[in-house]
């Protein structure tokens, strides 16, 4: 059941402007900008080994610093009735940031997701608050913090053992401000046609605006996202109707969807999370406006999407969240391999995809840690899989997947900032599933002594759990050994599969010269014995040649020490030639 959407009534309050740097920033110098402070690592200890923990216990006073919550904000609120939240659900250093900020007569609450998922009887996964402090003032009051962020300047408050507690000021919407400030009139005809134009292209480009916290609640997506909860008072504050959405189950947008989809169409993306982890509906007319603001999502910067596609997988609930993406045809932006493969394989390749998904996301609901590599390559392993082989072209011999997940990862890599790392690993971990299938031999020693057998295997784990295939080769590998060949791979007219030629490994000692070899070949040659298949069985070079051949998919082997399904190429190999 859905409803159309409430608008909320108009901002009220003085007009938006920018705001001005305060005293603390304008005194940087122009040879330290605040913009280094994005490349300075996590403030280290000082030379006193002094943790981030020691450095608040110093801002602090001593009557902040109590273990228990109920000490810091009481469990009743001034009007006498209990607060809304129990305050042994927040978190302890949360509530001694705010109590911080308020000591310095500043404004600060707890904001987002972790109240709507207090209100939702779910465990926030971490505590943000809100403050009227500037950037600089919060750096001024608190030692142990580090200012990050280009488009807008966020605290980050380091605490023992690496806890982040996330403080940002107030914001406006910058629409809102381009709408209302009056030195945004034209002079002239000719810019104010200009503006116009400017004015339909609804995209934020821009958002480093402070404001006050109602204004700070309407520039938010959705309604259950813009919800205030003020510790000291013990009541949630809600400008946007978001309880209301929240009792009935709904997610909508703040203010006209249409707008706010197009703002940011990112949003899709996380409309599609929060249905798909809290189990809510979106409401009907937020539904339509992504729906519409798909063709938008190209606009979005790359690096932005694409960790949201990875926060979609990572948090256990991918298999309905690429469900919902892909009846609003948003796959063919974000996972065209994937799009392509629903197109060219129907119904059966959706239900053999899905079941893929649906075994990775048990494996993380479990609780293991899965590094994005595997998680990446647990998704496109059907896809490799009926994806012809390609022959590499790398003179090195590099091996291949299907060049639709060799072009997504380049994709990846060059425009949405992937690291060149994770792409690597995915493309080898995808090459070795032919070798723990069967489909290919590779010495067992060599294969599991490499660093990525065991990513490889619980990628493999994964797939047989999805499909129900290959589960005596699992068993195998687990056992620690080698799953006998597919008889896919051709056996000989007595049903036995043909024995693989053994690589000749040379023994060790001075390279051979040109005139000994000779001698050699002809020694060879005048042999009586030997027939022209079994010297060119014999031949070192030959043989070498013919193992390379028919190892192009995979890459070269590289000696015991190493797992040729891994590797794309080894120094060894060119080092026992050379004997």
């Amino acid at each position: 059941m859905t409803r159309d959407s409430t608008d909320t009534p108009p901002v009220g309050g003085p007009t938006l402007q920018p705001a001005p740097d305060d005293a603390r920033e304008a005194a940087v110098s122009e040879a330290e900008s605040l913009d280094s402070l994005e490349m300075l690592p996590v403030p280290e200890p000082a030379e006193e080994t002094q943790s981030p923990m020691s450095a608040l216990m110093e801002t602090l006073p001593q009557d902040t610093l109590s273990e228990s919550n109920s000490e810091l904000f009481s469990h009743s609120t001034p009007s006498g009735e209990p607060p809304e939240i129990d305050p042994d659900k927040l978190d302890p250093d949360a509530l001694k940031v705010i109590h911080r900020l308020h000591s310095h007569g500043h404004q600060a609450y707890l904001v987002g997701g972790c109240v709507r998922d207090l209100l939702l009887d779910r465990t926030p996964k971490d505590f943000d608050i809100a403050t009227s402090a500037h950037p600089g003032e919060v750096r001024a009051i608190f030692r142990n913090c580090r200012l990050i962020g280009r488009r807008f300047r966020l605290a980050h408050i380091y605490f023992k053992g690496g806890k982040i507690i996330e403080v940002s000021t107030f914001r406006a919407n910058p629409t809102e401000l381009d709408a209302s400030s009056p030195e945004n009139g034209s002079e002239n005809g000719e810019e104010e046609g200009s503006e116009t134009e400017e004015s339909q292209d609804l995209l934020i480009t821009h958002d480093n605006v402070f404001g006050t916290a109602e204004q700070d609640a309407r520039r938010r997506d959705f309604t259950m996202n813009g919800l205030f909860y003020d510790v000291a008072e013990g009541r949630v504050i809600d400008y946007v109707r978001g309880r209301r959405d929240l009792d009935e189950r709904y997610i909508r947008t703040i203010g006209d969807p249409e707008i706010r989809m197009r703002e940011d169409p990112v949003r899709i993306l996380r409309a599609v999370r929060f249905s798909a982890k809290l189990g809510l509906d979106i409401e009907s007319r937020t539904y339509a406006a992504m729906e519409g603001a798909v063709e938008d999502l190209p606009r979005c910067a790359p690096a932005r999407l694409l960790e949201e596609t990875f926060r979609l997988i990572r948090g256990g609930v991918a298999a309905p969240c690429l469900r919902l993406l892909a009846a609003l045809d948003a796959l063919k932006v974000l996972l065209p391999p994937v799009a392509a493969y629903f197109k060219q394989y129907g119904r059966r390749g959706r239900d053999t995809f899905y079941a893929y998904v649906e075994a990775l996301d048990r494996r993380v609901s479990s609780g293991e840690p899965l590094d994005d590599a595997i998680l990446l390559a647990a998704l496109l392993v059907p896809i490799a899989q009926t994806s012809p082989i390609v022959e590499s072209q790398d003179p090195a011999g590099r091996p291949s997947v299907a060049q639709s997940i060799e072009d997504l990862l380049a994709e990846f890599v060059q425009t949405a900032r992937l690291p060149r790392r994770i792409a690597e690993r995915c493309r080898l971990l995808l090459i070795a599933q032919r070798t723990l299938s069967g489909e290919r031999r590779r010495r067992t020693g060599a294969f599991r002594r490499h660093p990525l057998f065991n990513d490889a295997l619980i990628v493999f784990e994964i797939s047989v759990q999805a499909t129900g295939q290959h589960r005596d080769a699992l068993e195998a590998w687990k056992r620690g050994e080698l799953p006998p060949l597919k008889s896919s791979e051709g056996s000989s007219e007595g049903g036995e599969a043909p024995r693989k030629r053994r690589r000749r490994r040379r023994r060790g000692g001075r390279k051979v010269t040109a005139g000994e070899g000779a001698a050699a070949s002809a020694s060879a040659s005048g042999s009586a014995e030997a027939s022209s298949g079994g010297a060119a069985g014999d031949s070192g070079d030959s043989d070498d040649a013919g193992e390379a051949g028919d190892e192009s998919e995979l890459g070269d082997e590289s000696g015991e020490d190493s797992g040729g399904d891994f590797d794309a190429g080894s120094d060894s190999d060119s080092e026992s030639d050379e004997g």
